[in-house]
């Protein structure tokens, strides 16, 4: 506690001094260390990355979120784009497991035992979305490679990694934010777009004998299958709110792009 103390001094009183203990002092510098040690820890930490969105398309309530330590070094924006980038990746493999779902062929072409070793590895934070099969391409490079009618690799394992490493590459390849960290609206903007870009092409992409590469959304009749529109939706709006947030954070200006998606190369992140 800071104490004062008002002496009387030729009957006049003196302005009070305020003291503070060698213990205070000494408390109020372990309490500064402990602070700083947290941030550069939580600033050092390796990304994680979440499991897969519910499959109805439905997301559960959130559950009860406790206060962390860490938490003392985030601002309230950083939480919000953790939350952002949380649900943009969990679409990003759902759609890669959806993908596998239609196109069971696909990873049969890789090393993977099953489906879900392949979409375990893709997302397996160590690697960082950087995979020797593919040339360590990420984003729009390793869906650019997915969508050749002559690639003879795992289509759907390039697709999954390029877009979801599009996703990561926008938050500057972490998955917690903290004091030190900032955001670059124009690469949140772009990867937005680019996801636009990516989506259409999945849909639109041909061999030689105009079938499609990768099977994705379904039409038959008047059964509609559009689930995989939804979730591209998603992380489209998702990079779109969180662009205007950093904006504002920072006072820059978008620069808006008009693409014509028939036409259209992936943007720079």
């Amino acid at each position: 506690m800071y104490r004062r103390s008002a002496r009387w001094c030729c009957g006049s009183y003196r302005k009070p001094e305020w003291t503070v203990s060698e213990h205070e002092r000494r408390a109020a510098w372990r309490h500064c260390a402990l602070t700083l040690c947290t941030l550069l820890l939580a600033c050092t930490s390796n990304p994680t990355f979440p499991p897969a969105a519910p499959t109805s398309g439905k997301r559960p309530q959130p559950p009860e979120r406790s206060f962390p330590t860490s938490d003392i070094a985030k601002t309230d924006i950083d939480i919000v784009a953790e939350a952002h980038l949380k649900e943009s990746l969990a679409s990003a493999r759902l759609l890669m497991e959806k993908l596998y779902r239609r196109n069971p062929r696909e990873w049969r072409k890789g090393n993977d035992s099953s489906r879900d070793a392949a979409v375990a590895r893709a997302f397996d934070a160590r690697s960082g979305f950087r995979f020797a099969e593919l040339g360590q391409a990420r984003g729009g490079d390793a869906i650019m490679l997915a969508l050749k009618p002559e690639y003879a690799g795992d289509r759907v394992f390039a697709f999954g990694v390029g877009l979801a490493s599009m996703i990561f590459l926008a938050y500057n390849e972490k998955t917690q934010f903290y004091l030190t960290d900032t955001f670059d609206p124009q690469k949140l903007y772009n990867s937005a777009r680019n996801i636009e870009i990516a989506a259409w092409k999945l849909a639109n992409a041909r061999d030689a004998r105009g079938e499609p590469l990768l099977l994705s959304n379904e039409i038959a009749g008047d059964a509609r299958n559009l689930s995989f529109e939804r979730e591209f939706g998603k992380m489209i709006a998702y990079q779109d709110v969180m662009a205007q947030i950093a904006a504002q954070r920072t006072n820059r200006i978008i620069r808006r792009v008009v693409q014509t998606l028939a036409t259209a190369v992936f943007l720079p992140i």
